[in-house]
């Protein structure tokens, strides 16, 4: 009976001891965390306006002068940030914006579902409370495409011409497949499971080690929470590394933050609901429309990008030979190109 008493104890002190710890891990995380979000918020102020628009306020970084006004939709998870060599190119010929949809960036978080026509009426109220008036030359990328799309049908005499960048077509989750349903589910939890992750600061402590060379322990943890490892990591940063180097330490973070995840489920959660607004939107026949491909698209998507263009008087496709995804990060100068001939076209009338 005393042995069995000893070795319940025994039991008991290391499941006190268990619990202390990953209690003493759960708390330091968490000031771990707040701490370096206060040192972050220091660091890295809002480079633009703070627009209020009725629930909630959104980042807007505006350059140059001049009209039409160039405003840039970033892609489905991307800040305003994406866009600064875009931005900065641009402003040098007109008014060029970017913002940051809510829930991502420097803006407030995302308490709606983010569906094509919640987000396109949030942008106007943005560019109306902000005080850039039409015309516009609206430029989106991936996803930013379904609401540039929108916004050029539903506020269609605000619109001088639209830019695509490899956009997202709607048609193609129109039904939404199985395997595209299991993607968004697997993107969703993984979104939810991050938000965790920031809260408790290990994104933050990954991210930290990664930026310092290491990355055997960011490789677990991606690992861990995702089942991906090194490709997923590589990926992310290859990407990232094409942008402006004094914005790698400000989007590292914004990835910090639980924010950002929450507002990416939501994306994800809202995109059939968002294809299916889009899907029979169409834009005006005689609103010009450039569209860039990229050079790994696939024939379907050029397909269905050459038959937009061609639905416009003014329309073109073009492919982006030496592009990926990222078209305006790979090539900026033919998406400032692109961007200057709309603008000059709107111009001449």
């Amino acid at each position: 009976m005393l042995a069995l008493l000893k070795t319940k104890f025994v039991i008991l002190e290391t499941l006190f001891v268990l619990v202390f710890i990953a209690a003493a891990l759960f708390i330091a995380g968490l000031i771990y965390q707040a701490a370096g979000t206060i040192r972050d918020q220091r660091r890295f102020p809002p480079p633009g306006r703070l627009i209020d628009i009725g629930a909630r306020r959104l980042h807007l970084v505006e350059a140059g002068q001049g009209r039409p006004a160039v405003i840039l939709e970033s892609g489905i998870s991307a800040s305003c940030l994406n866009w600064t060599e875009i931005r900065n190119r641009v402003s040098k010929f007109t008014r060029c914006a970017s913002y940051d949809r809510a829930g991502l960036g420097w803006s407030d978080p995302a308490t709606t579902p983010r569906t094509t026509l919640r987000l396109v009426d949030e942008l106007h109220a943005l560019l109306q409370a902000a005080g850039v008036p039409p015309p516009y030359v609206l430029v989106g990328h991936s996803f930013g495409g379904l609401l540039v799309r929108g916004f050029a049908v539903r506020y269609a005499d605000e619109v001088a011409g639209v830019v695509l960048l490899d956009p997202l077509c709607p048609e193609e989750w129109q039904p939404v497949s199985e395997a595209q349903s299991r993607m968004l589910r697997r993107g969703v939890r993984l979104s939810r499971r991050g938000a965790v992750l920031a809260r408790l600061g290990i994104v933050r402590l990954a991210l930290m080690l990664l930026s310092a060379g290491s990355r055997r322990l960011p490789q677990l943890i991606a690992k861990v929470s995702s089942g991906r490892g090194e490709s997923t990591i590589s990926r992310i940063v290859g990407e990232v590394r094409k942008m402006p180097v004094e914005t790698w330490p400000v989007i590292q973070a914004h990835w910090c933050q639980p924010k950002s995840f929450r507002g990416m489920a939501r994306h994800l959660e809202s995109l059939p609901e968002s294809c299916a607004e889009a899907a029979p939107m169409r834009l005006p026949p005689s609103m010009p429309v450039t569209i860039l491909s990229a050079s790994n698209s696939t024939a379907g998507e050029r397909a269905g990008r050459e038959a937009m263009a061609l639905s416009s008087s003014r329309g073109r496709h073009i492919i982006a030979a030496e592009s990926g995804h990222w078209i305006h990060l790979d090539e900026p100068e033919l998406v400032v190109q692109a961007i200057w001939e709309m603008v000059e076209r709107a111009r001449s009338g």
